[in-house]
């Protein structure tokens, strides 16, 4: 077998200073070349598809509400479950799955998660009849708890696969999958179930729609099983390098996480700023519809439109930050950015024109999805040498948390207040999440020890 195409990356330090002690890279005498192979590439574009594959469920039923009320039976509450149980099974799970990523890598993770994910899909091919919602819901839960095993991989993929000055730009892309999935989750569902329908026609289009996502998931799997790897021959990095190097122990890396003062209020922020998008995301048809009767394509669009403007951000911010490494002053600036995309949203949904809601939603998301890789990345780099799964991990659960508490306050202010209060409790907590940002300071602890390379 020929030897794998490698390109140079960079050099390692002898050693590490941190907190008033050294840190000795695995390579202690002289200077070690570091290498990348291509199919980082391919592990890259496999994870893309899976994590893009679970959050594409995420709103499935959230989006198309009013056919799944019509069809079921069921409450509209009961749908926005359907999106909310995603964050619910998330914040119990996220502990023993990041301490299963610490022990076995990416490879047993990815599996356990398209696995779950192609499961939950197959429950609800069989969930059609119309008495049985709750299939689906089972079906869904499985789908969620599958997200648990896929959702904080993209920092721990990047840093494992990647080269230093493609890091940030490799994390970018891995959250860009989420990303891409909850785009279609929002644009395909209105397009293949119409609630105008007979129940025998939306009956048709649920099955419909439920085998093509079994399909796909099924045909993944299979590649993942066959194609994605755990690691490189060689870490792509210093950094790399050490942390692979250090016997990480789960509790304690915890520990260490909740007593950085940098990472808790970065955790509150990413928080705020994520809960709110999921906040959006759930109740979108239902805002939209408030102002644009029977738009339901249109809501599915807006969503869409809100996703890939985000996808674009994604990619720009991590460039950016491969380029100049200001993280701390990226992070600020996007969040900033949202708050003013979030105050333009919610002065222009009633405005009479769905072109301007089309325009404005492109503001927001490009700046508020764009922000889920910053985040990730500024946290690796105020926590290293923590596992990037366990950052990641616990930076998620706290997102979940948010999103619950975000969702559930901005139903109720839906039918209590109207949009209009609602959207501007939104623009004020964005506004106190920019003020926590700018409270964290730039301990670069990543970039300092790949410059003692």
């Amino acid at each position: 077998m020929p030897e794998p195409k490698m390109e140079v990356c960079g050099s390692v330090m002898d050693g590490i200073a941190e907190k008033g002690g050294v840190l000795e890279s695995p390579s202690k005498k002289g200077m070690t070349e570091y290498a990348v192979y291509p199919i980082r590439w391919l592990v890259l574009f496999i994870f893309v598809l899976a994590s893009a594959s679970n959050s594409f469920q995420w709103v499935q039923y959230s989006i198309i509400q009013d056919a799944v009320v019509k069809y079921y039976g069921v409450t509209s509450i009961m749908v926005y479950w359907t999106s909310m149980v995603y964050m619910i099974t998330y914040i119990p799970l996220i502990f023993p799955a990041s301490w299963l990523l610490d022990k076995t890598g990416l490879r047993v993770i990815t599996i356990i998660g398209s696995f779950g994910t192609c499961a939950g899909a197959w429950l609800k091919v069989f969930s059609v009849p119309q008495n049985l919602f709750w299939l689906g819901f089972t079906g869904q839960t499985v789908v969620a708890v599958s997200q648990v095993f896929i959702l904080n991989l993209p920092p721990r993929l990047a840093a494992v696969w990647f080269g230093a000055d493609q890091v940030s730009s490799a994390c970018s892309i891995g959250v860009f999958g989420n990303q891409l999935g909850v785009a279609l989750g929002f644009v395909l569902p209105p397009i293949l179930v119409k609630a105008s329908g007979t129940v025998e026609e939306i009956a048709a289009d649920f099955k419909m729609m439920f085998y093509i996502v079994a399909g796909f998931t099924s045909v993944l799997f299979v590649f993942i099983l066959l194609f994605f790897k755990n690691a490189p021959p060689t870490p792509p990095s210093a950094a790399a390098d050490l942390g692979s190097s250090l016997d990480s122990n789960f509790l304690q890396s915890i520990k260490k996480l909740l007593t950085n003062r940098n990472y808790v209020l970065l955790l509150i922020s990413y928080g705020l700023n994520v809960g709110t998008f999921y906040a959006i995301s759930t109740l979108l048809n239902q805002v939209i519809l408030t102002y644009y009767p029977g738009a339901n394509e249109d809501a599915g669009r807006i969503g869409l439109v809100i996703v890939v403007s985000g996808m674009a951000g994604s990619v720009v911010c991590g460039l950016i930050l491969d380029k100049t490494h200001k993280f701390k002053e990226t992070t600020l600036a996007v969040y900033a950015a949202s708050v003013l995309g979030m105050v333009i949203f919610t002065f222009t949904l009633d405005c009479g024109y769905i072109g301007v809601v089309y325009l404005s939603s492109i503001l927001l998301g490009f700046f508020m999805t764009g922000y889920l890789p910053v985040g990730f990345e500024f946290a690796s780099e105020i926590t290293y040498p923590e596992p990037e799964g366990t950052t990641s991990g616990i930076l998620n659960a706290a997102v979940q948390i948010f999103g619950i508490l975000t969702t559930l306050l901005y139903e109720w202010m839906l039918s209590a207040v109207g949009d209009k209060w609602a959207n501007l409790t939104l623009c004020a907590i964005l506004a106190f999440g920019t003020a926590i940002t700018a409270a964290i300071r730039s301990d670069l602890r990543r970039q300092a020890a790949q410059s003692k390379g």
